[in-house]
């Protein structure tokens, strides 16, 4: 079983790049300049994903919104970057298939709204010079 699962990972992105040389003569785009094309926008991506992700914690800290569907969310674009960024036109659809999925659409995973968690404390205020 092992041994089939390597394979797979092995031949994959070899399969993969294979079908990009073809996909590339047939359309007549540089076969470079897709694969440098396609890990860029991974990289970039991945770089506002990591930025995303911090405010995303901020918040379901604060109780502004769930923690599971933020961090559902950001792994799906951590992985559609990481695919992007490998070689090859399969790799680049899936990673395509994964931003298009409507994950933060219909009934929040929480069982409140946001923003209904905080609470107001009310005290006296007394300044002392």
């Amino acid at each position: 079983m092992r041994f089939i699962v390597m394979l797979i990972v092995l031949i994959f992105p070899v399969l993969d790049v294979l079908a990009t040389v073809r996909f590339a003569r047939w359309t007549g785009i540089p076969t470079v300049a897709w694969l440098l094309a396609s890990a860029i926008a991974g990289s970039l991506l991945l770089r506002h994903e990591i930025v995303t992700f911090r405010e995303k914690n901020l918040a379901a800290l604060r109780g502004d919104q769930p923690l599971l569907r933020g961090l559902l969310d950001s792994g799906r674009k951590v992985l559609a970057a990481l695919l992007l960024i490998l070689p090859g036109i399969v790799s680049d659809l899936i990673a395509l298939t994964l931003l298009s999925l409507p994950f933060n659409l219909g009934v929040p995973l929480a069982t409140q709204a946001a923003g209904m968690s905080r609470r107001v404390l009310d005290g006296d205020y007394r300044r002392i010079d």
